[in-house]
């Protein structure tokens, strides 16, 4: 659907994820043995026929900008539109002073001579550290035939899913009420994926520009809530947010679930990532793998039960793994016993070693260390 044009917000640094975000956006986390978590919204845009995507960074993004580069993996390299990468000090006017927006509307701000420029009628906003499969052309075809000024993509109730904004839905899909807490059994989470046209975005960005508004969920949904025919549509798939280290190891976890990954890894719109050329994950004799996530140009030699493995792990025999997650490169010794433990990329774990941590509380060792 080649009426639409994407924005991601990549500039999310949740403290709450500590190690994993050392070094990275939330955006930029690796997640599910080969994927970053932007690629998912990214190719639910492409998926859509989105040809045009600007990405809204702020700080801590040199990681984000190695992942997408050009955006040729994703077929957005093109000579006039395709993937546009949208650094803060590209901009005039915004606050020099802060190391993260104050909202979604300030992080618009910033790129408004980018807004003015877009060539397409509708634009979907999303936030690029969201994990989910979207039919973003159905929501659109959805938004049209309802006459609505802004959709707004939420789960259903029974999700339990923490959100910013919680939607009251009415008649024919017409949100009544927007609520920044309360989720119960007549509210729907909202996911943070809204579908607008162009002119409305720049009408609401002049209005809110002229009142010092920053926040999308109180600002727009919320004040706007009666002059507006906001809608609602309802997404029934897995969806999740990683807010947490113990959450991103629950969500990760997921992954091991048939239905979640069926779900998940659409053969109809498939999740691509920077391609990275690996020959066959080797598996020795005496290895032995159960119920785990596996990527290309590992090497197992040692015992896995429960393990998510990115590309390029080395494990050497006698080594036992159980409910880990193994970011790309990582290098297991022998005879090293692990649990509940989340290594970033290029971590060594020395012979003998032997850490556990708990479901509630895993251990997370950052980037490049020694253990």
């Amino acid at each position: 659907m080649k009426n639409m044009h994407g924005i991601l917000f990549a500039y999310s640094s949740n403290v709450r994820l500590k190690e994993l975000t050392e070094h990275r956006t939330a955006s930029s986390i690796p997640y599910g043995g080969r994927y970053r978590v932007i690629d998912f919204m990214l190719s639910n845009m492409v998926n859509a026929g989105i040809t045009d995507i600007g990405v809204i960074m702020r700080e801590n993004y040199q990681s984000l900008l190695d992942h997408l580069g050009s955006g040729r993996d994703w077929d957005l390299a093109r000579k006039r539109g395709g993937l546009r990468l949208l650094p803060p000090f590209a901009y005039a006017g915004i606050r020099r002073d802060a190391s993260t927006y104050r909202g979604k509307l300030e992080a618009l701000y910033a790129v408004t001579s980018y807004i003015a420029y877009i060539r397409q009628e509708y634009v979907v906003l999303a936030d690029g550290d969201l994990i989910v499969n979207l039919p973003l052309e159905e929501i659109l075809e959805r938004h049209m035939k309802a006459g609505a000024d802004i959709t707004c993509v939420c789960l259903d109730c029974e999700s339990g899913q923490e959100s910013d904004a919680y939607l009251r839905v009415g008649a024919e899909g017409r949100v009544s009420e927007v609520l920044l807490s309360g989720l119960d059994e007549n509210t729907y989470p909202c996911i943070g994926v809204y579908l607008l046209s162009k002119s409305l975005l720049e009408g609401i960005l002049a209005d809110c520009a002229a009142h010092s508004f920053v926040n999308f969920t109180r600002d727009v949904l919320q004040r706007m809530q009666s002059r507006l025919n906001i809608a609602a549509y309802i997404h029934k798939g897995f969806s999740t947010r990683p807010q947490s280290v113990a959450d991103y190891f629950k969500q990760s976890m997921n992954l091991l679930k048939p239905d979640v990954r069926n779900d998940l890894f659409s053969r109809s719109r498939p999740v691509k990532t920077k391609v990275r050329d690996e020959a066959s994950t080797y598996y020795a004799p005496e290895s032995r793998v159960k119920r785990s996530i596996v990527a290309d140009g590992c090497v197992i030699k040692g015992e896995l039960e429960d393990c998510v493995v990115f590309r390029g792990v080395t494990i050497d025999a006698g080594a036992r793994l159980k409910n880990c997650i193994l970011m790309q490169d990582t290098h297991i010794e022998r005879d090293v016993d692990l649990s509940f433990a989340i290594t970033d990329k290029e971590v060594r774990v020395t012979r003998g070693r032997a850490l556990k941590g708990h479901e509630s509380y895993p251990i997370a060792i950052s980037k490049g260390s020694v253990v």
